[in-house]
């Protein structure tokens, strides 16, 4: 009978280390990325003309920068409509736009085409953009840019981060948080 106790509790001791191991071995989905009163990662990334980015051509001004999954995808449709339509209340309150995805430049100069896009759409195709932000994942072996958006203030710290926004209410909490932001001391 002690055999048999002695037995079941090792039993026991390996079955909850094991899964101490593989809970800790699991891939997380929650990516570290940099945080509200943080330096904004740097990048240079192609926008859909074949025009080099940096943030130092936006230093001074706030910086709307949403990653966004896939071009040509409703979600995503919607999202870059509704920033380009406010797009001149954007520019009005201080901030220039930026749309990331691991699209290439082709993919991009289509889709800025079609939707008459007036801001950078820019090509994050290695994908160290996305991972230096935390947003980079997947879903069933394809990887994408989670639909997040971070404002950057005039100094390069990042001022606000939206998460799982909704495509068609993000660039109104944008300009909301922009006039706050403004009036605040």
């Amino acid at each position: 009978m002690r055999r048999l106790s002695r037995l079941l509790i090792l039993t026991l001791c390996v079955m909850f280390i094991g899964a101490g191991f593989a809970a800790s071995a699991a891939p997380s989905d929650k990516a570290i990325g940099p945080q509200v009163g943080q330096a904004a990662p740097a990048f240079r990334l192609e926008d859909q003309n074949g025009k080099w980015v940096t943030p130092a051509d936006f230093h001074g001004h706030y910086l709307v920068m949403y990653f966004y999954p896939k071009d040509f995808t409703g979600g995503c449709t919607t999202e870059v409509c509704t920033f380009r339509d406010d797009i001149a209340k954007l520019r009005k309150a201080g901030a220039s736009v930026v749309g990331v995805s691991l699209d290439g430049v082709k993919s991009h100069a289509e889709f800025a085409a079609k939707y008459h896009v007036p801001f950078p759409l820019l090509a994050d195709s290695s994908r160290s953009v996305a991972t230096a932000y935390g947003v980079l994942t997947s879903d069933d072996g394809v990887q994408y840019a989670k639909r997040t958006t971070f404002l950057i203030d005039p100094q390069g710290k990042i001022a606000k981060i939206y998460v799982d926004v909704d495509p068609e209410k993000n660039s109104g909490q944008v300009m909301t948080d922009l006039a706050s932001l403004k009036a605040a001391p």
